[in-house]
């Protein structure tokens, strides 16, 4: 296994933080919101494994998002 990926898009504010090398297309089966105010979307495998989550770049630690791949 890899290391972490972080990416994150500047005009969406959004970032993403993957917990296994790679997402096929269609193997996030199911998603749930983490918080009160959508601070966080999680996605699932069929077998209920994490895969990543989704979250605000406001949420993040500078130094994670200095490491981070910028997308978009």
């Amino acid at each position: 296994m890899k290391r972490m990926r972080v990416t994150y898009d500047v005009k969406a504010g959004m970032a993403y933080i993957y917990l296994v090398d790679a997402i096929a297309p269609g193997e996030a089966v199911r998603q749930a919101i983490a918080g009160d105010d959508t601070v966080a979307v999680l996605d699932f495998d069929a077998n209920g494994r994490l895969l990543g989550v989704e979250l605000s770049t406001k949420r993040l630690h500078p130094d994670l998002l200095a490491i981070a791949e910028q997308i978009g």
